[in-house]
């Protein structure tokens, strides 16, 4: 009686590794362009819970949110010219702070892949 082996042999493994590098690839290029719209939506909520902004100019929120972001975050995607600033009636009045913006992260060649984010002080 001959014995038939089982298992994996060397070019399914090494197919297995190169599935893997090129996922682990993609993801060190998606996570830095989520972790920066979760630091925009971190400093937008801090600026529309700030009681100095509640009643401060448009002109005025932009500049906080510039210095926020170059001072804790290093933030490219967004500027304080796309901000959308809305004075709400909503739980007692207040600010609604948000953005639109789009990251586009060059994959192969001619490829890209395009995020479209719009963190909100509301959400």
């Amino acid at each position: 009686m001959i014995n038939k082996q089982s298992g994996v042999s060397l070019s399914g493994t090494l197919m297995l590794i190169v599935l893997l590098i090129l996922v682990v690839l993609g993801a060190m290029k998606i996570v830095p362009a989520y972790t920066q719209n979760a630091s925009v939506k971190h400093i937008l909520k801090s600026i529309a819970a700030d009681p100095a902004m509640q009643g401060a100019p448009e002109k005025d929120i932009r500049a906080s949110f510039s210095r926020r972001v170059t001072a804790d975050y290093f933030i490219t995607a967004v500027k304080a010219e796309d901000l959308v600033i809305e004075k709400t009636d909503r739980n007692g009045g207040g600010l609604e702070i948000s953005a639109n913006y789009v990251v586009t992260l060059p994959l192969i060649a001619n490829a890209s892949l395009l995020l479209e984010f719009s963190p909100s002080s509301a959400k």
